[in-house]
């Protein structure tokens, strides 16, 4: 903890968290994969809530067409997958926001508090599902699945990003990680931060405990530690 006992930094995860999109990302997936390589590509039944999209592009090649992908073959999934993502998000209709994040976010930047992103989608992606719902505008830095396929090192590097943005060491007991997984729950932890566990994606309150969540709980209209 810091010695005055703020939180000065939140890093958000996307899906599941801030949001929803319905299914978009996996229309977009089965499109990509269906215009390249002509398979019919149910990502939901090969992949599971936490994935980073190089990950999927992987599981996908090795579960759908029954070989590993080639570094240039998984690349250009990744690009077909983000020509088709705009238009899977803004036609779908069950995207939505989170309960509490459009009035959380905007109170913790008149706070003054540092946010930025932690997640598996690869950042061109990411901003893609932030769009719809007019979030980009509070999160200055962030951590992707483009840098990594490993959570940890992912939220990582959004530490070190935010670094540069405020232009000094930031430090991690005033760092905390929002996620709906318990692999956020295990990225945050191991890259020395808290974690709040939200029970807005697929996972309830009580295995957001088990997992290790120093905050578990519903949403954030209550109990959010800032």
């Amino acid at each position: 903890m810091s010695e005055d006992g703020r939180i000065k930094t939140v890093l958000w995860d996307i899906d599941g968290t801030l949001l929803v999109t319905g299914g978009a990302g996996a229309v977009a997936w089965q499109r990509a994969f269906e215009e390249k390589w002509g398979v019919e590509a149910n990502i939901e039944e090969h992949t599971r809530a936490g994935m980073t999209d190089p990950e999927i592009a992987a599981i996908i090649f090795r579960e759908v067409i029954g070989r590993e992908g080639s570094p240039e073959e998984r690349s250009a999934a990744i690009a077909a997958y983000l020509g088709h993502l705009e238009e899977a998000v803004n036609e779908s209709s069950g995207y939505r926001i989170m309960p509490g994040i459009e009035q959380t976010l905007p109170r913790l930047a008149e706070q003054g508090l540092l946010q930025g992103i932690v997640t598996g989608n690869i950042e061109a992606a990411a901003h893609i599902k932030l769009a719809r719902g007019d979030l980009n505008r509070y999160f200055r830095f962030g951590g992707y699945g483009s840098d990594a396929a490993d959570r940890t090192v992912v939220t990582e590097k959004a530490l070190e990003r935010g670094e540069r943005v405020l232009g000094a060491p930031l430090d991690r007991a005033e760092a905390i990680a929002v996620g709906d997984t318990p692999r956020d729950v295990e990225a945050g932890h191991g890259a020395g931060i808290r974690v709040v566990g939200v029970a807005t994606g697929a996972y309830s309150v009580s295995e957001q405990r088990e997992a290790g969540a120093d905050w578990p709980i519903e949403d954030v209209t209550s109990g959010f530690p800032v």
